[in-house]
């Protein structure tokens, strides 16, 4: 095992994703922010100030060794217990959805940083427990390990939950040879996610909304964010010349962005967006292949399976393919949180990506 430099393509295909959603948010939320805070700039800058942040992190964990975030991974855990858990009894609401924890001026969405932590928690204690990972109680414990987070960020936020406890199936997935027990894992999941869903009304709506959304006055956005991705068209209307970014399309800015960017750079767009991110996740099994030991390999395996879920996740939601679940394209939404932690996750991978075999 050596030390080498850091994975070049891996830093180039981030930056391409930092700059195309800082100059994607700048198009699609000027609207919005000269009709709310009378600043078209209003949430460019925000993110832009999030977005460097989230490189300053991204270099210093990217020139640290990786093996040191073992020793907090079970400190990582319990504290994204303690401020889920705050979230619920202190937390603020936007839009109906109460995610955020405020200190001061500042907020921030705690289930954020719960993806890291659950990845580093469970790379650490799957790879602690390496040679005994093979029986059907150790996968399943694997599991049970982040129930506890997912049924608190489950709350009141579905959609972080899932892409939490995709996460653990993917660790899960690598770190065990065996195949079938995965069958009876998803039919455990189906039937998980079925309950959860009876459990509240407006999830039981947004189902029926998915099934039909002229017949629902909440149907307005997805039926808006599918005028938005015919009328792009195969090359699209041009950069910063949507018209469903215009009050169409609510809050454009955010899980919706992928129809805007449809609109304004039309099917060819879209779909080098997402070979760009097929390149990343590429990247990614690249350096879990090459990686020293088990930690550093599950650490990749988990960004990866992050960023998989979460693009498909939200892809499927803007054409309708699955129900509405709130959920943002990585890089590319708004949200400060959102792209500090997952700059700070590429910092991991980079790091990873500086020893090999």
């Amino acid at each position: 095992m050596k030390q080498k430099r850091q994975d070049l393509t891996l830093q180039i295909i981030v930056m391409i994703l930092v700059v195309f959603g800082l100059i994607t948010l700048g198009s699609t939320s000027a609207y919005n922010g000269q009709v709310r805070f009378g600043d078209s700039g209003y949430y460019f800058k925000k993110q832009l100030f999030a977005a460097l942040l989230g490189l300053a992190a991204m270099f210093l964990i990217s020139r640290m060794d990786y093996h040191l975030f073992a020793r907090f991974a079970g400190a990582g855990y319990l504290l994204s217990l303690i401020l889920s858990a705050a979230v619920l009894l202190v937390g603020d609401s936007y839009n109906g959805s109460k995610r955020w924890l405020s200190l001061g001026p500042l907020s921030f969405q705690p289930s954020e940083f719960a993806k890291p932590a659950v990845i580093l928690f469970l790379a650490y204690t799957v790879g602690c427990r390496q040679k005994k990972q093979r029986g059907m109680l150790s996968l399943m414990m694997t599991i049970f390990m982040v129930l506890p987070i997912v049924g608190l960020v489950g709350t009141n936020n579905l959609s972080t939950a899932i892409i939490i406890l995709g996460i653990a199936v993917v660790l899960a997935f690598v770190s065990n040879p065996r195949y079938l027990p995965f069958i009876w894992i998803g039919l455990t999941g189906i039937g998980f996610v079925g309950v959860f869903l009876g459990m509240e009304q407006y999830r039981l709506e947004r189902l029926a909304i998915w099934r039909d959304p002229e017949s629902y006055e909440k149907g307005f956005q997805t039926i808006q964010g599918l005028y938005a991705i015919g009328s792009g068209g195969l090359f699209g209307r041009g950069l910063g010349e949507s018209i469903q970014k215009l009050g169409f399309v609510p809050e454009a800015q955010n899980d919706m962005i992928f129809s805007v960017i449809c609109e304004e750079l039309g099917l060819t767009g879209a779909i080098l967006l997402l070979i760009v991110f097929l390149l990343m996740l590429w990247r990614f099994m690249v350096i879990a292949v090459h990686a020293p030991d088990l930690f550093g390999t599950l650490i990749c395996a988990g960004i990866m399976g992050h960023i998989a879920i979460q693009v498909i996740l939200n892809v499927a939601v803007v054409t309708n393919t699955i129900p509405n679940t709130g959920i943002t394209l990585p890089f590319i939404s708004y949200g400060g949180t959102s792209v500090l932690f997952l700059l700070a996750e590429m910092g991991l991978a980079l790091s990873v990506s500086r020893w090999q075999k």
